[in-house]
């Protein structure tokens, strides 16, 4: 009696390649193919002819280079993206200049929000109007009042 393979669930090859998305992955993904090719080169040694002791540490100091730049990477996008929610949350109630492409004309108004976009930001005004936060416009805030003091 002849028994059929039991095929995958999903009705894909465990041999098809899984593709992932650009971006942040693209980074682990290099270190991943770095030490699977450094993990080959050291299986496929010829024992009665091993990598010379430098060449090998040349190779390790490689690796740890790598190691510590996707994990530099992965801190310094972290601290990117926090500066950039800093500097919006800074610009609301700030008053916006934007002049028009001819430049006969400037739109004003006061920040109510900011949406930021991996090409830029773009600030909402009080009166819905949407600018983008690009060079050649002026951003200011009013002088603080002084306080007034107590009589005591």
């Amino acid at each position: 009696m002849s028994v059929d393979p039991v095929g995958s669930t999903n009705g894909a090859s465990s041999n098809e390649p899984v593709f992932k998305p650009q971006g942040s992955e693209q980074a682990y993904l290099d270190y991943n193919a770095f030490l699977m090719l450094f993990m080959e080169s050291l299986k496929s040694q010829d024992p009665t002819d091993p990598l010379d002791t430098a060449e090998y540490m040349g190779q390790l100091a490689q690796f740890s280079a790598v190691e510590q730049s996707t994990k530099t990477n992965t801190h310094l996008t972290s601290m990117l993206q926090q500066h950039s929610i800093n500097q919006a949350n800074n610009l609301i109630g700030a008053t916006v200049e934007v002049p028009n492409a001819d430049g006969t004309e400037t739109t004003t108004g006061v920040i109510k929000s900011v949406q930021i976009l991996t090409d830029g930001s773009i600030a909402t005004l009080e009166d819905g109007t949407k600018v983008a936060l690009v060079p050649g416009i002026e951003i200011s805030r009013p002088p603080a009042d002084p306080q007034p003091e107590a009589d005591a």
